[in-house]
């Protein structure tokens, strides 16, 4: 019978894990040449962290672990392949001092033109 309630907790953890192994990636993923590399990095880095945090917080077992891992991949990959290009960076976004008001929005106040 398949156990649901440690697949959801696998799962819960493997979605906080993949946003932070993403982010961890990003910063360092400059030292790859080819995206080949990446990959396996990255999947390698899930599995790591996911062992870890299993090994620091949980009372999960060594390849329940690995399946966290692997979830972890999959769900960071789909993630940063979702969000690609749709997130401006924070220096975009703080330079940005432009508010913009449709025309029929503006309010008339009588003075010189």
């Amino acid at each position: 019978m398949l156990n649901l309630k440690l697949l959801k907790e696998m799962l819960t953890i493997a979605i906080a894990l993949s946003t932070i192994t993403c982010a961890f990636v990003q910063k360092t993923k400059i030292q790859f040449k080819t995206s080949k590399y990446l990959y396996l990095y990255s999947l390698l880095l899930n599995l790591g962290f996911a062992i870890v945090f299993c090994i620091s917080f949980t009372k999960i077992s060594f390849p329940s672990s690995l399946w966290i891992g692997l979830f972890s991949f999959i769900g960071a990959d789909s993630l940063y392949k979702a969000l690609e290009g749709k997130l401006a960076s924070y220096t975009e976004v703080t330079k940005k001092n432009i508010i913009e008001v449709p025309k029929e929005n503006l309010i008339e106040t009588g003075g010189k033109k």
